[in-house]
């Protein structure tokens, strides 16, 4: 089941592998044009190995340290891709004999069409916003036509414990203050 709700790290580990091929055919690049005699592209093998071992003598300090933090803060963006799990838009719903999963905008329909009835509304007037934690009903009412926040909360709230998605999102609905004219 977590498989099918967690993302992979696909992207991050072709970004760093594209970095590592990248750095490898530069190096390549340079090695070949300094072992047939032509002149060295950006910098040659040996004055790059020379400058690397020399450090930090003749370079800026501040520019060194500056240097050094943009690689730390490289290295720990993907130390933490690598540690936290992904967010897939999906949960599980609970089955003794299948896993179920649902996409997230599958929820959010439901939950929508749920809240349309109780504020008796057309569609185009209820919007369901679901991120990891919570569910955000907005609803905006008919000119004359008043919505009970309290109703559509009851509503949605029945259709969530009927499905049980895991996580369970908070639930918060807004009722907006001004309406859409009448159908």
């Amino acid at each position: 089941m977590r498989r099918e709700t967690t993302s992979g790290r696909a992207l991050a580990s072709v970004v760093v592998a594209l970095l590592v091929m990248l750095l490898c055919v530069y190096a390549l690049l340079e090695s070949t044009l300094q072992a047939i005699g032509q002149p060295a592209w950006i910098i040659d093998p040996e004055s790059a190995a020379r400058f690397v071992a020399g450090l930090p003598g003749g370079i800026n300090a501040a520019i060194l340290a500056l240097l050094g933090i943009v690689v730390a803060i490289a290295g720990l963006i993907f130390v933490v891709l690598a540690l936290r799990p992904g967010r897939a838009g999906r949960r599980f719903l609970p089955s003794r004999r299948i896993a179920v999963v649902l996409d997230d905008e599958v929820l959010a329909s439901a939950l929508a069409r749920r809240a349309r009835a109780a504020a008796t509304v057309r569609p185009e007037q209820v919007t369901v916003v679901l991120s990891r934690r919570e569910a955000i009903v907005n609803v905006r009412p008919t000119s004359g036509i008043p919505v009970r926040a309290e109703d559509v909360l009851a509503a949605v709230e029945d259709e969530l414990r009927r499905l049980r998605p895991q996580p369970y999102p908070l639930l918060r609905v807004r009722v907006a203050g001004t309406g859409v004219i009448g159908a």
